[in-house]
């Protein structure tokens, strides 16, 4: 089987600067301070991981005015994810994110161009495969209302609310189902600006990717009657306790033959178990840090470049692929992996 690449994001200078989602914020609206030696390790811990299971992790250089490059699934996303395309032939839609992190676009541009992929662009506001992923045969778009960020004076303590909203518009819906025809595209509504991201509501997983997490709870109920209507006893609903761990912020990975899912550290005994009764083997890693602060887990850490396929690449991007390594960037972690 094809060795399976990942973008993930250099963590040297992870913080908090615009707080921009509800876990990055106190209830008092001041801004969290990141822990970054403990950021670090637990960034490094997941690299290795990822690398002990034959996954190749490019890692992009980090930038201290852009800190939001550490969940790079909100890059955009690889169409189509799982097609038998040399890399060289594929395109990667560019997401158009919030203000506080649109810089982060020529970032991934360039680091992908420089990889041999084809870049593009979603015109309407939208945070790439955080909120559109493959399941089963079709895909999910989730979206919400996109609200200017800011305070708003409320009765009580404290006498303001932060208002956030949710990251991808309804409006990109149609450029996104023509970039997947004939593939059919779900939309499903989110409402709780906690959830802010469908990847943190839902994670499809296992054989095709046909069993999926889904935090119900989180979706407007015509969408979550949607969702249950589709994928019927595919469906594992998350209990309250796991989905505040992010527990559908996860990652399925199929390599020779075998199914895993990395999900974040903490998740319940039983949901690992309904897992495992799927042919899946669930593996823990701790990326606390990343969720307590940033409102990031598992996969806001990864952005999935599907399977390596390196023909037609030339020799500069090949060699730009070979520097970028995470083996190669950090030799003394090799051994370990």
């Amino acid at each position: 089987m094809a060795t399976r690449v990942v973008l993930m994001g250099d963590p040297t200078y992870f913080s908090i600067r615009a707080g921009a989602n509800p876990h990055t914020r106190t209830a008092w609206g001041r801004r969290k301070s990141v822990d970054r030696h403990q950021a670090i390790h637990q960034w490094h811990a997941f690299a290795r991981l990822l690398c002990r299971f034959g996954v190749r992790v490019l890692v992009v250089p980090p930038d201290p005015t852009l800190t939001g490059l550490v969940y790079p699934a909100n890059a955009g996303f690889l169409s189509p994810l799982d097609a038998v395309l040399p890399s060289s032939e594929k395109i990667f839609y560019l997401a158009n994110l919030l203000p506080s992190r649109a810089g982060e676009q020529a970032v991934y541009q360039a680091f992908l161009e420089k990889c041999g992929f084809h870049p593009d662009v979603i015109n309407a506001r939208f945070e790439g495969e955080a909120d559109f992923f493959p399941v089963g045969t079709r895909y999910v778009f989730t979206y919400g209302r996109v609200e200017t960020q800011r305070f708003r004076l409320q009765w009580g303590l404290p006498p303001y609310q932060r208002v956030y909203g949710f990251r991808s518009e309804i409006g990109a819906l149609m450029e996104l189902q023509q970039i997947v025809t004939p593939s059919e595209v779900v939309p499903l509504e989110l409402c709780d600006e906690a959830y802010y991201h469908g990847d943190t509501v839902l994670c499809a997983f296992g054989p095709e990717r046909r069993f999926l997490l889904a935090y119900l709870e989180a979706l407007v109920p015509q969408s979550a009657h949607r969702l249950r209507e589709l994928w019927k006893d595919n469906v594992i609903p998350l209990s309250a306790a796991d989905a505040a761990l992010y527990a559908a912020n996860s990652f399925t990975l199929a390599q020779n033959g075998k199914s895993v899912l990395f999900m974040p550290g903490g998740v319940s005994a039983r949901l690992r178990d309904q897992v495992r009764e799927r042919g899946v083997e669930p593996i823990t890693i701790d990326v606390s840090e990343f969720l307590r602060k940033g409102g990031g887990a598992v996969k806001c850490m990864i952005g999935d470049l599907g399977s390596e396929d390196e023909n037609g690449l030339t020799p500069e991007q090949l060699a730009f692929r070979h520097d970028r390594d995470y083996r190669v960037l950090f030799p003394s972690a090799k051994a370990e992996v």
